[in-house]
């Protein structure tokens, strides 16, 4: 996407714009020696290239962030960048600071946020004639506290949170909000003069941060790099909201077609307790009965007896007694056999 504001840009047009002046040689930052093309008449001279390469990564950055819902903070507090800012933001529906950097803007959010609300208060009343003060002197004092209040915060007195990003004209400048942003890990991109640290922010654009025309066509790229991002996001939501909606109605279908199905099922069951009813009535009564009165008692009665009486009697009665007869013959054997011995041996004598 960022070839589309990178093809309408080239370095002939940053040249024109007067982006590669720098500062005087004696005001130079030496970490921006990487962006630093030449010297002459005594002040450096950007590499427009490295320029156009930073920018590119800057606007991609951008563009990315704001489609995933995020939010832009601009910032240049310098006379000739102050419009440009206001304009800029206003047409991306951006907030902006184009006055003074109070401390503690984004670090204290709290505590500005009252100061916010009181903004919005002051405004509503003033606008609906609802002041309510005794005497003129104190509506003066409200007037002015409007006034005053809507000069340092008119631009983000509809900011509810912190920005997403921030884009700061001459970082040199506002130091004390890069520094806020860099403790709170929110990142920024912003326009880095010969006498800046680049190592401060995340996306350094190398160019001249005091020329009118140079701050008005990075900061228009800008611009057009969160409107395509919005644009990017609004898609997406309505892709999202079309998904939904066809899973919706295909939830829906199946609801509908799962409710039929039960109601079938339903009446099936209502069919069968009909049938169950009227048909199953005879069956109860007549084979159940017939079941429990003639087989159980016939197989109690006579099987069990003849098994307990007639066999184990025969067993405990014959088969001692023949062994018992058995051993008693053979002593009536000897005794027979013993007398014929003795018989013969009184003969013999």
């Amino acid at each position: 996407m960022t070839t589309k504001h990178t093809k309408s840009v080239t370095i002939q047009d940053l040249f024109d714009a007067g982006s590669h002046f720098g500062h005087p040689s004696r005001r130079w930052n030496p970490k921006m020696t990487k962006y630093i093309f030449t010297k002459r008449n005594g002040s450096h001279i950007i590499d427009l290239s490295k320029t156009l390469e930073k920018l590119e990564e800057a606007l991609a950055f951008m563009e990315d962030v704001i489609s995933k819902g995020g939010k832009c903070l601009f910032v240049g507090t310098k006379k000739h960048a102050q419009l440009i800012i206001r304009s800029n933001a206003e047409k991306s529906g951006s907030f902006y600071i184009n006055q003074r950097w109070l401390g503690g803007l984004m670090t204290n959010f709290k505590t500005i946020e009252k100061r916010l609300d009181r903004l919005v208060e002051l405004e509503e009343s003033f606008a609906k004639g609802e002041v309510i003060s005794q005497t003129k002197r104190e509506s003066q004092k409200l007037d002015a506290e409007r006034g005053r209040l809507n000069k340092f915060f008119s631009g983000i007195k509809e900011m509810k949170a912190l920005p997403t990003v921030l884009f700061v004209v001459d970082i040199h400048r506002e130091q004390i909000a890069v520094a806020e942003a860099k403790k709170l890990g929110i990142p920024v991109v912003g326009m880095v003069d010969t006498n800046s640290n680049p190592d401060e922010i995340d996306f350094p654009i190398p160019s001249n941060d005091d020329g009118l025309r140079s701050i008005q066509i990075i900061t228009d790229l800008i611009t057009d790099s969160i409107i395509s991002g919005q644009e990017i996001s609004r898609k997406r939501q309505e892709d999202q909201m079309a998904e939904e909606a066809e899973l919706e109605k295909l939830e829906q279908e199946a609801r509908n077609k799962a409710q039929a199905e039960a109601s079938k099922r339903q009446s099936k069951k209502e069919e069968t307790k009909a049938e169950v009813k009227e048909e199953p009535k005879a069956e109860v009564k007549e084979e159940p009965k017939a079941e429990v009165k003639e087989e159980p008692k016939a197989e109690v009665k006579e099987e069990p007896k003849a098994e307990v009486k007639e066999e184990p009697k025969a067993e405990v009665k014959e088969e001692p007694k023949a062994e018992v007869k058995s051993k008693a013959k053979p002593k009536a054997k000897k005794s027979t056999a013993t007398k014929k011995k003795e018989d013969l041996s009184e003969t013999e004598k």
